[in-house]
């Protein structure tokens, strides 16, 4: 979580944010987070006994979220939420959905991700999931499977007309964005299609 922090600071400062003056605004949260892997690496690097009372509440997905709003003091919406690799993706269309119905003035959505342990990437490879050249070849007919990527991103979101009134630089507009599910496909891991 310290990562997720860390850049949610970041993001912050870059969108002119003091996040030490956010307390008690309606500022939501949207986190986009899949992997477990420090916790499994805690379990199975470490006594059960010796675990610690921060042990749920540090690996917790749920708790990416929380914390943010917690030590920020943002009373907008905050939630985490798992639909694999586009965890990050859903998160940001949440975040834009909130401030469309006004649950939120401004919000940050993004995600992370670190491999930190080897037993997924061994189970994927077992499973076909992974790319046989370790690239990804999206949208391409030679397409055979993803590579796994490392890494956090969060951005600032607020409606045009309310980043506009206050000043703010605007980087992008978000024009729209939606979540499906293809249903019957390929396979369960598939990304889309029949």
């Amino acid at each position: 979580h310290r990562l997720l922090l860390e850049v949610t600071w970041e993001a912050l400062e870059s969108a002119g944010q003091a996040p030490d003056r956010l307390g008690g605004s309606r500022t939501g949260v949207y986190v986009g987070i899949a992997s477990s892997d420090y916790a499994q690496r805690m379990l199975a690097t470490t006594d059960s006994g010796r675990l610690d009372a921060y042990y749920a509440s540090g690996n917790a997905h749920s708790m990416a979220a929380g914390r943010l709003s917690y030590i920020l003091g943002l009373q907008g919406p905050s939630l985490t939420v798992d639909t694999a690799c586009s965890s990050s993706l859903v998160a940001v269309h949440l975040a834009v959905q909130s401030l469309r119905s006004g649950e939120c003035r401004m919000a940050v959505a993004g995600g992370v991700h670190l491999t930190l342990s080897p037993e997924n990437t061994i189970a994927f490879s077992k499973a076909r999931m992974l790319a046989a050249d370790g690239r990804c070849k999206t949208f391409d007919a030679r397409a055979d499977g993803f590579s796994e990527g490392e890494g956090c991103g969060v951005v600032v979101l607020k409606r045009l007309r309310d980043a506009l009134e206050d000043g703010d630089r605007v980087l992008a507009v978000v024009r729209g964005s939606a979540v499906n599910q293809d249903g019957p496909s390929a396979g369960l891991t598939a990304p889309s299609g029949p």
